[in-house]
């Protein structure tokens, strides 16, 4: 949340010159304040692990947040109770005719199938242009990253030589955007996945910037210049133990699996894994959340409509 001092204090511009959020006394006086409306598409199979990852980052702002949890009708969940999905989970003919300050698109085991191959690829195309006039800023995460940036802006993904898995660094390509108040120069994010898009490829779109990327992991992130898409490659939300799990379960099965990336001490599976990129984490959601939500919303979400 920003502090509120006033508007001629010597101190304002200063700490504006170093990326502190400050609110003049004008502008406080004139908001107008109620809780944000955030919807929730869920697309991984481990529904109730992926629903606390988010909220945990989501709850440790002041903001009055509703949330609402959104799942596809075209695509049967094997890993959820059904109970839990008819009980917290709506379908998008729900929601259609709603409209919310944000939105969360999850990622999902699909990256390997073109995207046409996607059994529930029709109903995310529909969810995903209707955020256009129904939705103020959508945040996409992983392989939603790669599905929004594809349906959007028609950039493809290509696939990696082994999967990228583990935690790596990233460095900040726009040191003064409001998504890295508060970050290291430098920070870290966990990645799980077979696919890339190339920066290069980002790049041929004018309306594109890239936020954010990493030597060896390569784009961590993108936002559209109107500031009402963002498309974050890695999972900054897992927890300590997520890749752990994930490896195991791969050992288990047999299958073909490194030992993830910079994540267990010594690279020994034995031993527990340090945390890394917690704070940095946080700070993502919470700065999305306050910045590119909170602050700009229309108060009357009718106002949303496609700027692009």
């Amino acid at each position: 949340m920003p502090i509120r001092i006033p508007d001629s204090l010597p101190a304002t511009s200063v700490l504006e010159g170093e990326n502190i959020f400050v609110m003049t006394e004008h502008r406080a006086l004139h908001q107008d304040i109620r809780p944000l409306n955030l919807l929730i598409l869920n697309l991984m199979p481990t529904k109730i692990v992926t629903e606390t990852q988010i909220l945990r980052k989501l709850s440790n702002t002041p903001l009055q947040i509703n949330v609402q949890l959104l799942k596809t009708i075209s695509h049967q969940a094997q890993n959820t109770d059904s109970q839990h999905l008819d009980s917290f989970y709506t379908t998008f003919d729900q929601v259609r005719d709603g409209r919310f300050d944000g939105m969360i698109i999850t990622g999902a085991p699909v990256e390997n199938l073109e995207f046409e191959d996607v059994d529930y690829w029709k109903e995310l195309c529909e969810i995903m242009a209707w955020t256009r006039t129904h939705v103020h800023s959508t945040l996409h995460i992983c392989w939603g990253a790669q599905a929004g940036l594809y349906y959007h802006y028609g950039i493809p993904k290509r696939t990696l030589p082994k999967k990228l898995f583990g935690i790596y660094e990233h460095d900040i390509i726009r040191k003064q955007s409001p998504l890295f108040r508060g970050f290291d120069d430098k920070f870290y994010a966990p990645h799980s996945r077979y696919t890339e898009v190339a920066l290069e490829d980002i790049l041929k779109i004018p309306e594109l910037e890239p936020l954010a990327t990493s030597r060896e992991a390569g784009v961590f992130g993108v936002k559209s210049a109107d500031n009402r898409r963002f498309f974050i490659f890695a999972h900054p939300e897992y927890d300590s133990d997520t890749l752990a799990r994930e490896y195991f379960r791969d050992v288990a099965k047999g299958l073909s699996i490194s030992v993830p990336a910079h994540y267990f001490p010594n690279d020994d599976p034995s031993l527990e894994p340090v945390v890394n990129w917690r704070s940095a984490a946080q700070l993502l959601y919470t700065n999305w959340l306050n910045y590119y939500v909170y602050q700009t919303t229309p108060y009357d979400l009718r106002e949303i409509s496609d700027e692009t």
